[in-house]
């Protein structure tokens, strides 16, 4: 009998020791596809996080929706089915963090410095603290890039987008960014918009040019108008409860990871849109233009009231926080 108890010990031992060498695994889920920046990064993040933990964090990377699309993957991470995600920050407004959307307003920053003011200093701390309350930690900003019009009819004017129908995340501020200029908006998950657009179901949308080449919009679109007239960039998220229960030490690793995955994916955002700008070119099927300063100036003015009109649903504390450090003086 005390051989018996003594095997079924050891076995016992064993067993949890099998157990406790087991990595903790962090599903980090994405809706773009793996060789954009956000992929990238993500697949850095992940190397990263092995490194730096010894193996004890494996970070599985799930791009193109290959989980969840976009609508369902917030839900997704705040009853644990994942752990991380990389949402476009237009994501927080329809989850009641309205404040995210101030991102959205049209022509807030005019170049990544003043953009970095905010995501790097201390109101991208106080955005990102809002989250918790949803069950949410935010970790970092990540870059993508300024936003371009397309479509499959040239677009030099705001009255180029007069009764277009054009894609774009969910956000009442970009609605009314549509709106302002007369063109329909059309909110769709990111997965269906090169169908959309192949069927006319919508006609233009916008992007960054990365999300724009590695999409194959321009297999779909006749113009691209590089507008930058917006932003879009994400917030590396992850379930509190779960990373609340990491042991202090991981987390500080984890940390650690996380900052330099995003001084990595802020690196190569601008580069990887040069380079699918190139990609256009060469592909022959869509025409580029560059508005004058007198082009981009006007579509600014005709925007302009977004920012009045959505003031409110921001709050105009959150708004006169991004003018300070950007500089954007309203009309």
């Amino acid at each position: 009998m005390k051989l018996k108890f003594v095997l079924a010990s050891a076995l016992l031992a064993l067993g949890l020791g099998a157990q406790a060498q087991q990595p903790v695994v962090i599903k980090f889920s994405h809706v773009v596809a793996a060789d954009t920046p956000k992929g990238k990064a993500s697949e850095f993040f992940a190397k990263k996080a092995a490194e730096l933990t010894k193996g004890a964090v494996k970070v599985e990377v799930y791009a193109n929706s290959a989980l969840y699309k976009d609508k369902e993957e917030m839900e997704a991470l705040q009853i644990g089915s994942v752990q991380m995600l990389a949402p476009s920050l237009a994501k927080f407004g329809p989850l009641g963090v309205k404040e995210f959307e101030a991102f959205d307003f049209p022509f807030m920053f005019d170049n990544t410095e003043e953009l970095h003011k905010v995501t790097q200093g201390p109101v991208g701390a106080a955005m990102l603290a809002k989250l918790e309350p949803k069950g949410i930690k935010g970790l970092a900003f990540w870059d993508n890039g300024f936003k371009s019009f397309s479509a499959n009819t040239p677009i030099k004017t705001p009255a180029d987008l007069r009764a277009k129908k054009m894609r774009i995340q969910s956000s009442k501020v970009l609605e009314e960014q549509i709106r302002s200029v007369g063109g329909i908006p059309q909110v769709m998950a990111f997965s269906e918009v090169y169908q959309a657009l192949q069927t006319g179901v919508v006609d233009g949308t916008e992007n960054p040019i990365s999300n724009f080449y590695t999409q194959k919009m321009h297999e779909v679109q006749k113009h691209l108008s590089l507008t930058n007239h917006g932003y879009l960039g994400y917030a590396v998220i992850v379930n509190k409860k779960f990373w609340d229960g990491l042991p202090a030490d991981v987390r500080g690793q984890l940390e650690k990871a996380m900052k330099e995955a995003t001084v990595y994916a802020n690196k190569i955002a601008q580069e990887e849109n040069d380079l699918s700008l190139e990609g256009v070119k060469k592909s022959g099927k869509t025409a580029i233009y560059t508005p004058t300063k007198e082009e981009r100036d006007a579509l600014k003015k005709a925007m302009g009231p977004v920012h009045t009109k959505m003031a409110d649903r921001v709050g105009k504390e959150t708004l006169q926080m991004f003018y300070k450090e950007t500089g954007y003086t309203p009309e």
